[in-house]
Protein backbone atom coordinates (compact mmCIF):
# COMPACT_ATOMS: atom_id res chain seq x y z
CA UNK A 1 0.00 0.00 0.00
CA UNK A 2 1.67 3.75 -0.81
CA UNK A 3 2.06 5.73 2.09
CA UNK A 4 -0.23 8.17 0.78
CA UNK A 5 -3.60 5.93 0.64
CA UNK A 6 -1.49 4.51 4.23
CA UNK A 7 -1.56 8.03 5.63
CA UNK A 8 -5.45 8.76 4.47
CA UNK A 9 -6.94 5.39 5.82
CA UNK A 10 -5.08 5.78 9.40
CA UNK A 11 -5.97 9.34 9.36
CA UNK A 12 -9.63 9.26 8.93
CA UNK A 13 -9.37 6.12 11.81
CA UNK A 14 -8.20 8.07 14.02
CA UNK A 15 -10.63 10.72 13.72
CA UNK A 16 -13.45 8.53 13.54
CA UNK A 17 -12.18 6.84 17.10
CA UNK A 18 -11.40 10.63 18.55
CA UNK A 19 -15.04 11.40 18.02
CA UNK A 20 -16.08 8.41 19.87
CA UNK A 21 -14.55 9.21 22.69
CA UNK A 22 -15.14 12.75 22.36
CA UNK A 23 -18.70 11.66 22.65
CA UNK A 24 -17.88 9.13 25.19
CA UNK A 25 -16.16 11.54 27.71
CA UNK A 26 -19.39 14.09 27.12
CA UNK A 27 -21.38 11.50 28.27
CA UNK A 28 -19.57 9.96 31.18
CA UNK A 29 -18.42 13.52 32.27
CA UNK A 30 -15.01 12.46 31.74
CA UNK A 31 -12.88 15.70 30.51
CA UNK A 32 -9.77 13.59 30.12
CA UNK A 33 -11.53 11.49 28.09
CA UNK A 34 -12.81 14.08 26.00
CA UNK A 35 -9.87 15.72 25.68
CA UNK A 36 -7.50 12.31 24.22
CA UNK A 37 -10.28 12.25 22.11
CA UNK A 38 -10.88 15.91 20.67
CA UNK A 39 -6.41 15.56 20.16
CA UNK A 40 -6.68 12.13 18.51
CA UNK A 41 -9.50 13.85 16.43
CA UNK A 42 -7.05 16.55 15.42
CA UNK A 43 -4.65 14.08 14.80
CA UNK A 44 -5.98 12.30 12.45
CA UNK A 45 -7.16 15.30 10.29
CA UNK A 46 -3.97 16.27 10.24
CA UNK A 47 -2.52 12.82 8.83
CA UNK A 48 -5.61 12.68 6.57
CA UNK A 49 -4.28 15.63 4.51
CA UNK A 50 -0.42 14.76 4.64
CA UNK A 51 -1.79 11.52 2.95
CA UNK A 52 -3.74 14.07 0.30
CA UNK A 53 -0.93 16.26 0.25
CA UNK A 54 1.03 13.19 -0.94
CA UNK A 55 -1.01 11.49 -3.33
CA UNK A 56 -0.71 14.41 -5.24
CA UNK A 57 3.05 14.23 -5.64
CA UNK A 58 2.47 10.87 -6.55
CA UNK A 59 0.25 11.44 -9.01
CA UNK A 60 2.49 14.31 -10.25
CA UNK A 61 5.37 12.01 -10.23
CA UNK A 62 3.76 9.56 -12.65
CA UNK A 63 2.59 12.24 -14.67
CA UNK A 64 6.11 13.49 -14.99
CA UNK A 65 7.04 10.00 -15.53
CA UNK A 66 4.65 9.67 -18.55
CA UNK A 67 5.71 13.06 -20.11
CA UNK A 68 9.20 12.10 -19.97
CA UNK A 69 8.16 8.76 -21.64
CA UNK A 70 6.31 10.25 -24.35
CA UNK A 71 8.17 13.08 -25.07
CA UNK A 72 11.26 10.78 -25.69
CA UNK A 73 9.09 8.19 -27.99
CA UNK A 74 7.71 11.68 -30.29
CA UNK A 75 11.56 12.45 -30.49
CA UNK A 76 12.69 9.94 -32.34
CA UNK A 77 9.30 9.80 -34.41
CA UNK A 78 9.35 13.46 -35.06
CA UNK A 79 12.75 13.00 -36.48
CA UNK A 80 11.42 9.92 -38.74
CA UNK A 81 8.87 11.94 -40.02
CA UNK A 82 11.56 14.69 -40.81
CA UNK A 83 14.19 12.39 -42.43
CA UNK A 84 10.88 11.02 -44.76
CA UNK A 85 10.23 14.34 -45.81
CA UNK A 86 13.69 15.15 -46.92
CA UNK A 87 14.13 11.87 -48.68
CA UNK A 88 10.11 12.35 -50.56
CA UNK A 89 10.96 16.41 -51.13
CA UNK A 90 14.51 15.46 -52.98
CA UNK A 91 12.89 12.83 -55.56
CA UNK A 92 9.77 15.18 -55.70
CA UNK A 93 12.64 18.06 -56.70
CA UNK A 94 12.52 19.75 -60.44
CA UNK A 95 16.27 19.08 -61.18
CA UNK A 96 15.69 14.68 -59.71
CA UNK A 97 12.64 14.61 -62.02
CA UNK A 98 14.37 16.44 -65.23
CA UNK A 99 17.58 16.30 -65.16
CA UNK A 100 18.60 13.75 -62.68
CA UNK A 101 15.63 11.39 -63.75
CA UNK A 102 17.72 8.58 -65.69
CA UNK A 103 20.66 8.32 -62.65
CA UNK A 104 20.36 5.85 -60.04
CA UNK A 105 20.71 8.01 -57.06
CA UNK A 106 19.30 6.36 -53.39
CA UNK A 107 18.76 9.54 -50.37
CA UNK A 108 19.08 8.37 -47.06
CA UNK A 109 18.22 11.17 -44.29
CA UNK A 110 19.30 9.92 -40.91
CA UNK A 111 18.55 12.66 -38.41
CA UNK A 112 18.89 15.67 -40.96
CA UNK A 113 22.17 14.05 -41.92
CA UNK A 114 21.89 12.89 -45.88
CA UNK A 115 23.74 10.62 -47.99
CA UNK A 116 23.98 9.72 -51.82
CA UNK A 117 24.39 6.65 -53.22
CA UNK A 118 24.34 5.49 -56.56
CA UNK A 119 25.26 5.95 -60.35
CA UNK A 120 25.05 8.89 -62.31
CA UNK A 121 25.75 9.56 -66.04
CA UNK A 122 28.05 12.93 -65.75
CA UNK A 123 30.09 14.44 -63.10
CA UNK A 124 28.09 17.58 -62.74
CA UNK A 125 24.81 15.62 -61.39
CA UNK A 126 26.85 14.65 -58.53
CA UNK A 127 27.22 18.27 -57.59
CA UNK A 128 23.99 19.01 -58.87
CA UNK A 129 22.38 16.22 -56.74
CA UNK A 130 24.04 17.26 -53.68
CA UNK A 131 23.21 21.01 -53.98
CA UNK A 132 19.59 20.14 -54.30
CA UNK A 133 19.48 18.09 -51.12
CA UNK A 134 21.80 20.80 -48.94
CA UNK A 135 19.31 23.27 -49.86
CA UNK A 136 16.08 21.23 -48.63
CA UNK A 137 14.42 22.26 -44.73
CA UNK A 138 16.43 20.08 -41.91
CA UNK A 139 19.36 18.90 -44.08
CA UNK A 140 22.42 19.49 -41.63
CA UNK A 141 24.66 18.27 -43.98
CA UNK A 142 25.22 15.55 -47.27
CA UNK A 143 27.40 13.00 -47.61
CA UNK A 144 27.96 12.74 -51.22
CA UNK A 145 29.20 9.18 -52.25
CA UNK A 146 27.99 9.33 -55.84
CA UNK A 147 29.98 7.73 -58.38
CA UNK A 148 30.40 8.70 -62.29
CA UNK A 149 29.57 6.02 -64.76
CA UNK A 150 32.11 4.88 -66.79
CA UNK A 151 35.24 7.09 -67.07
CA UNK A 152 34.77 10.73 -66.81
CA UNK A 153 36.53 13.87 -68.75
CA UNK A 154 40.28 14.41 -67.66
CA UNK A 155 40.01 18.09 -66.10
CA UNK A 156 40.93 21.02 -68.23
CA UNK A 157 40.56 18.35 -71.69
CA UNK A 158 38.55 19.73 -74.39
CA UNK A 159 35.58 17.14 -73.42
CA UNK A 160 35.59 18.47 -69.51
CA UNK A 161 35.33 22.09 -70.85
CA UNK A 162 32.47 21.51 -73.67
CA UNK A 163 30.43 20.01 -70.51
CA UNK A 164 31.07 23.03 -68.52
CA UNK A 165 29.70 25.02 -71.12
CA UNK A 166 26.72 22.91 -71.52
CA UNK A 167 25.72 22.78 -67.87
CA UNK A 168 26.36 26.75 -67.72
CA UNK A 169 23.55 27.06 -70.69
CA UNK A 170 21.65 24.39 -69.39
CA UNK A 171 20.30 26.73 -66.16
CA UNK A 172 19.61 29.75 -68.09
CA UNK A 173 16.24 30.87 -69.51
CA UNK A 174 17.59 33.52 -71.84
CA UNK A 175 19.12 30.92 -74.29
CA UNK A 176 18.26 27.58 -75.33
CA UNK A 177 20.53 24.56 -74.30
CA UNK A 178 18.41 22.19 -76.02
CA UNK A 179 18.49 23.92 -79.55
CA UNK A 180 22.19 24.53 -78.68
CA UNK A 181 25.24 22.10 -79.77
CA UNK A 182 28.59 22.48 -78.34
CA UNK A 183 32.37 21.16 -79.55
CA UNK A 184 35.13 22.17 -78.43
CA UNK A 185 38.81 21.91 -79.83
CA UNK A 186 42.02 22.93 -78.50
CA UNK A 187 39.96 25.26 -75.58
CA UNK A 188 38.34 27.04 -78.57
CA UNK A 189 34.33 26.46 -78.38
CA UNK A 190 32.32 26.50 -81.57
CA UNK A 191 28.43 26.83 -81.02
CA UNK A 192 26.08 25.81 -83.55
CA UNK A 193 22.15 25.20 -83.75
CA UNK A 194 19.11 27.53 -83.74
CA UNK A 195 18.71 30.42 -81.82
CA UNK A 196 15.25 32.48 -81.40
CA UNK A 197 16.58 35.61 -81.88
CA UNK A 198 20.02 37.46 -82.78
CA UNK A 199 20.16 38.58 -79.20
CA UNK A 200 20.15 35.18 -77.81
CA UNK A 201 22.43 33.69 -80.01
CA UNK A 202 25.06 36.69 -78.76
CA UNK A 203 23.58 36.49 -75.56
CA UNK A 204 24.79 31.94 -75.51
CA UNK A 205 27.93 33.59 -77.16
CA UNK A 206 29.19 35.68 -74.03
CA UNK A 207 27.84 33.02 -71.39
CA UNK A 208 30.31 30.27 -73.48
CA UNK A 209 33.03 33.09 -73.12
CA UNK A 210 32.56 33.17 -69.38
CA UNK A 211 33.34 30.05 -68.57
CA UNK A 212 36.69 29.36 -67.27
CA UNK A 213 39.10 28.13 -69.48
CA UNK A 214 37.35 28.76 -72.48
CA UNK A 215 39.73 30.62 -75.05
CA UNK A 216 37.66 31.65 -77.54
CA UNK A 217 33.73 31.24 -79.14
CA UNK A 218 33.11 30.27 -82.65
CA UNK A 219 29.30 31.38 -82.91
CA UNK A 220 27.80 29.59 -86.22
CA UNK A 221 24.01 29.27 -84.68
CA UNK A 222 21.45 30.81 -87.00
CA UNK A 223 18.13 32.91 -85.22
CA UNK A 224 14.85 30.92 -86.25
CA UNK A 225 12.20 33.01 -85.00
CA UNK A 226 9.62 31.14 -82.89
CA UNK A 227 7.21 31.95 -80.71
CA UNK A 228 8.36 31.62 -77.31
CA UNK A 229 7.28 28.33 -75.48
CA UNK A 230 5.47 29.09 -72.09
CA UNK A 231 6.40 27.38 -68.95
CA UNK A 232 3.65 24.60 -68.36
CA UNK A 233 2.71 24.60 -64.67
CA UNK A 234 3.81 21.22 -64.59
CA UNK A 235 7.32 22.89 -64.79
CA UNK A 236 7.08 24.72 -61.46
CA UNK A 237 10.64 25.28 -59.73
CA UNK A 238 10.80 24.27 -56.12
CA UNK A 239 12.68 26.50 -54.32
CA UNK A 240 16.33 24.40 -53.52
CA UNK A 241 16.07 23.46 -57.41
CA UNK A 242 16.93 26.76 -57.56
CA UNK A 243 19.30 27.52 -55.15
CA UNK A 244 20.87 24.34 -56.66
CA UNK A 245 20.94 26.07 -60.47
CA UNK A 246 22.23 29.78 -58.98
CA UNK A 247 25.04 28.01 -57.06
CA UNK A 248 26.09 25.79 -59.84
CA UNK A 249 25.71 28.97 -62.25
CA UNK A 250 27.93 31.26 -60.25
CA UNK A 251 30.68 28.26 -59.89
CA UNK A 252 31.06 27.71 -63.59
CA UNK A 253 30.64 31.39 -64.86
CA UNK A 254 34.67 32.95 -64.99
CA UNK A 255 33.82 35.85 -63.96
CA UNK A 256 31.54 34.53 -60.63
CA UNK A 257 33.76 31.33 -59.99
CA UNK A 258 35.59 32.90 -57.33
CA UNK A 259 33.69 34.63 -55.12
CA UNK A 260 32.08 33.03 -51.89
CA UNK A 261 28.47 33.53 -52.24
CA UNK A 262 25.97 32.39 -50.12
CA UNK A 263 22.74 31.31 -52.16
CA UNK A 264 18.95 30.96 -50.34
CA UNK A 265 15.77 31.01 -51.88
CA UNK A 266 12.40 31.36 -50.56
CA UNK A 267 9.29 31.46 -52.99
CA UNK A 268 11.08 32.44 -55.76
CA UNK A 269 12.69 34.88 -54.30
CA UNK A 270 16.67 34.20 -54.44
CA UNK A 271 19.03 36.29 -51.39
CA UNK A 272 23.07 36.70 -52.71
CA UNK A 273 25.26 37.19 -49.23
CA UNK A 274 28.92 37.20 -49.61
CA UNK A 275 31.57 39.28 -50.64
CA UNK A 276 32.38 40.73 -54.10
CA UNK A 277 35.77 42.78 -55.96
CA UNK A 278 33.82 45.15 -56.78
CA UNK A 279 30.43 46.67 -58.50
CA UNK A 280 30.67 45.19 -61.39
CA UNK A 281 30.76 41.97 -59.55
CA UNK A 282 28.35 42.26 -57.30
CA UNK A 283 26.07 43.50 -60.59
CA UNK A 284 27.28 40.53 -62.79
CA UNK A 285 26.01 38.21 -60.01
CA UNK A 286 22.63 39.69 -59.79
CA UNK A 287 22.55 39.61 -63.37
CA UNK A 288 23.52 36.04 -63.67
CA UNK A 289 21.07 34.99 -60.42
CA UNK A 290 18.22 36.36 -62.62
CA UNK A 291 18.58 34.59 -65.38
CA UNK A 292 17.90 31.23 -63.67
CA UNK A 293 15.34 29.37 -64.16
CA UNK A 294 12.56 29.58 -61.99
CA UNK A 295 14.15 32.86 -60.27
CA UNK A 296 11.49 35.29 -59.76
CA UNK A 297 13.67 37.96 -58.15
CA UNK A 298 17.24 38.93 -56.77
CA UNK A 299 17.65 40.40 -53.64
CA UNK A 300 21.65 40.83 -53.92
CA UNK A 301 23.22 41.92 -50.39
CA UNK A 302 26.39 40.92 -51.05
CA UNK A 303 29.23 43.79 -49.66
CA UNK A 304 32.38 45.02 -51.19
CA UNK A 305 35.87 44.11 -50.30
Amino acid sequence: MKTSTRDQAEGMFHQVKGQLKEIAGELSDNPKLEAEGTVEKISGAVQEKVGQVKKVFEISSVLLVAAAALLTLSVPAQASRMDDRIESSAKQSYLFKTYLQEDDIKIESKDGAVTLTGIVAEDFHKSLAQETVAGLPGVKNVDNRLEVKGTPPTANSDAWLRDKVKVTLLFHRSVSAGNTEVDVKDGIVTLRGTAASQAQKELTAEYAKDVEGVKDVSNEMTVNKTPKKKRTVGEKIDDASITAQVKMTLLYHRSTSVLKTSVTTKKGVVTLSGKAGNTAELDLATKLANDVNGVKSVNNRMTIK
